[in-house]
């Protein structure tokens, strides 16, 4: 089955889902939970996963609990996602939490707002600054880049043994935000990259920025990327026969970057990320993947994983007795949740996430094996 027919048949599922929610029928305690997501553009195939897990974790209301739910399409525009934002929190019709953006300068956008109508969102996106704000109405359900690139660092240098780094990452919020962790981390390691450069999303060639990494005689590539232009570097990377290891960051893990290359180009490749429900690791997990296959006729990743979690921490809150957008927000502030990927809690900033793996491929699947488990990296769940 090609990508785009997968893709059809995904939206399809999820347009039915979506209508299945929308015809609960209407109690007492009928609330809202848009989903604002970015399902076009160049973060098309991570905000589709994040779509799918929210939608997912909808689909379990609890007893009594009438769940209205919309997906809007937030493409890239930080603009476009306030404006959703506004359309599906203004409108008067009570809503409690919103599953939010991953892309960071959307997010960004959102938290005035999100301040000022008083409501959670529930994202699963990297950046770091979002949390920084000192905005008690976000939550994220994502190890963010103090967790995710020490780990991403670590990995480089205590298990593979490298010390002579080149850091390729993207120019967008993001990736300016995992390349400064990534610098620091390593400075912390006692290692300087011999090369950093960014690179624009929308970049159609990546063979200059390669080659010119390799003229610094790196011992390990290090990305630090979206999907597609992590699955164009490794691409190109595997055509001109370089043999150095790649250790990406979380895009690489996705099923949906997997499928845009072959397993040989994935021999020595590495990424960071929060979980790989395609590895399996317990039953809970199988059992979230086979769901999800069924939903939505293609595989999950630690996108989809995280908003599934964080989701169904304010479904609980709910099931617990939250009825209002305030009382949501107390119980992800002072709650901890254990979901399928990892334990929860808020460190008092809104990051909820504080565990990350390093999964890796052999060259012969597009499924990877978790290679090293870094868990409670902030040690907030002590």
């Amino acid at each position: 089955m090609t990508i785009l027919r997968r893709t059809v048949r995904a939206t399809a599922m999820t347009g039915a889902l979506l209508a299945a929610l929308a015809a609960t029928p209407a109690t007492a305690a009928d609330f809202g939970f848009p989903v604002l997501v970015p399902v076009t553009g160049f973060l098309s195939l991570e905000g589709t996963s994040q779509r799918n897990g929210a939608v997912l974790a909808l689909r379990k209301a609890p007893a009594g609990i009438g769940v209205r739910s919309t997906v809007i399409d937030t493409g890239t525009s930080p603009e476009t996602a306030v404006t959703a934002l506004d359309r599906a929190a203004g409108g008067g019709d009570p809503v409690l939490a919103v599953a939010a953006s991953m892309l960071g300068t959307q997010m960004l956008a959102m938290l005035p707002l999100a301040k000022e109508y008083g409501v959670p969102l529930v994202t699963v996106s990297g950046t770091a600054s979002i949390t920084e704000q000192g905005n008690p109405w976000v939550f994220r359900f994502f190890p963010g880049d103090a967790v995710t690139k020490a780990a991403h660092a670590r990995y480089v240098v205590e298990e593979l043994g490298k010390r002579r780094p080149a850091v390729i990452h993207q120019t967008t919020a993001y990736g300016q935000s995992g390349q400064a962790h990534l610098k620091a981390e390593f400075e912390r390691l006692g290692v300087r990259p011999v090369f950093e450069e960014g690179v624009d999303a929308s970049a159609k060639d990546l063979l200059p920025v390669i080659t010119k990494a390799l003229a610094a005689e790196p011992d390990v590539l290090v990305l630090h990327l979206h999907s597609a232009p992590t699955a164009l570097f490794i691409r190109q990377a595997a055509a001109h026969g370089v043999t150095l290891p790649v250790v990406a960051g979380s895009a690489m893990h996705q099923p949906s970057t997997a499928a845009l290359l072959d397993p040989a180009e994935l021999k020595g490749v590495c990424a960071e990320t929060a979980a790989s429900p395609v590895s399996g690791g317990s039953p809970a997990v199988e059992a979230f993947t086979a769901e999800y296959r069924a939903a939505f006729g293609t595989e999950p990743d630690a996108f989809a994983l995280g908003q599934y979690d964080g989701m169904r921490m304010v479904l609980d809150a709910v099931a617990g007795g939250a009825r209002t957008p305030d009382a949501v927000r107390a119980a992800l502030s002072a709650g901890r949740h254990e979901g399928l990927a990892m334990t929860y809690r808020s460190d008092g900033k809104g990051n909820m996430a504080h565990s990350a793996v390093i999964v890796c491929y052999d060259g012969r699947s597009r499924v990877p094996a978790i290679a090293k488990r870094y868990d409670d990296v902030t040690g907030v769940l002590k």
